[in-house]
Parts: structure tokens; sequence; C-alpha cells
């Protein structure tokens, strides 16, 4: 990335800590990728690309217009992965009943509130026949799914995580994935979250022990090498 999106949060004594402790080094890529699409659903983008405030109107769990300025930047990784006939595989958050929803109907009242539409795949980087569903109940991808056999069958050694919240799911997921072993990359601008400081903090927590992080420019260029 040509500037840090966390340059001017972390202080720089962290960073000369991190770095003196050998973090942040690249843990790079292997030969077959997949790309998951995490909760890229109306209930975390809204309808339509709107200031925060008002897109939070419409649905309280909204994320706003960063989410669709990460949508933007998704579409041309999709096309690449569906050119290549690459998996493409979608966690995401199945409707909640009162039943099943666990701590979240605490913590986060407002996800029991959601209608249906709510839980759509936003029209623009929607699922296509060929591509793998997941539902999910929890933050991780892989927390009581079949992701990772779905991973092994396909020989997946590179999961490249886009969707949200980069503070949430993105993490919980990338966390899973490197104790499964993946190589995890994280193309920051495909990533987006509610806060400005929480996304920014967690890509640069993840980028120093769990992931490359790194724009979709750069991983376009890295993958028409493989």
């Amino acid at each position: 990335m040509s500037q840090a999106i966390w340059e001017n949060l972390i202080p720089d004594a962290d960073i000369q800590a991190y770095l003196k402790a050998g973090f942040g080094g690249r843990g790079g890529m292997g030969r077959h990728p997949a790309l998951l699409v995490i909760d890229v659903q109306y209930r975390t983008a809204g309808s339509r690309s709107l200031p925060l405030p008002q897109s939070q109107e419409e649905y309280p769990t909204s994320c706003g217009a960063a989410a669709w300025r990460a949508i933007e930047r998704m579409q041309p990784l999709l096309d690449r992965f569906r050119e290549r006939q690459w998996p493409v595989i979608y966690p995401h958050v199945a409707p909640k009943a009162a039943h099943d929803a666990g701590r979240l109907a605490m913590k986060v009242p407002t996800m029991m509130s959601i209608g249906a539409r709510g839980y759509d795949f936003v029209q623009e980087v929607a699922p296509r026949a060929d591509d793998i569903l997941i539902p999910k109940k929890h933050p991780s991808a892989f927390f009581g799914t079949s992701l990772a056999s779905h991973l092994v069958d396909l020989r997946v050694d590179t999961l490249v995580m886009v969707g949200c919240t980069t503070s949430g799911c993105i993490r919980a997921s990338v966390v899973d994935g490197f104790s499964y072993n993946f190589h995890i990359v994280v193309p920051a601008d495909c990533v987006y979250d509610r806060g400005e400081v929480p996304h920014a903090v967690n890509l640069f927590d993840m980028g120093q022990k769990y992931a490359d992080v790194m724009d979709s420019a750069e991983l376009l260029d890295r993958l028409a090498g493989l």
C-alpha cells in the first residue's frame, strides 16, 4: 500500500516495538487460492451508498458508504477468480431466531430486528450458481461450519478474504484460517467496518501477525503470476 491506512493512528513507538519483535513479515501465497466473500449483505451495506448515519436509518448494522467503496473494489477480484475458475465461497450470517441467536441477541439486540431483505446478498457481488454458500451463526467463517472440509476437498492453500466487518467476522476468520495453516491475504480496500479506527487498527494488527495486507491492485498483480 502506498500509504498505510493506520499510519497516523499507530504511535511510532508501537510500530518500532513490533518491528523489533520480528512481526510484520510477508507470509506469501500458495498456488491454489480461494476467495471468501464474508457477510456482504444489505444489513451491512444498506440498499445503496449513503453516509453512515443515513444508512443506519435503514439498517442499524449498516457500515454505510465505506461498504460500497469496498464492494466496488471487490468486483475485479471476483472477475479474476471466476475467469481462472478458482473457488468463490460466501460465508454469511443466516437469519436468526430467538432460540438460536446465542449471546448475540443480548450483546447486539438490533440483529434480531433485521428483516429478511437485510440478509440478501448485495446484488453487485452476489453469488452465482457454482459458488459455495456457507451459512454461519458466529463471527468466524470456520466455527461450526463446513468451510474447512470444502477447502480440503478443493486443495486450497491460500485464502483471500473480503467483506466485513474488518474488526469482527473478517478478523475472526483470519485468525482461524491462519490457525489452520492457510496463507491469508486481506486486500485492505475490499474490507469494511462501521468505524474508521477499528478498521485501521485491525488491519495493522492482522498484517503484523496473521495475514498479508495489501491493496487489491497489488493482489491482482500477484494473482496474475499464479
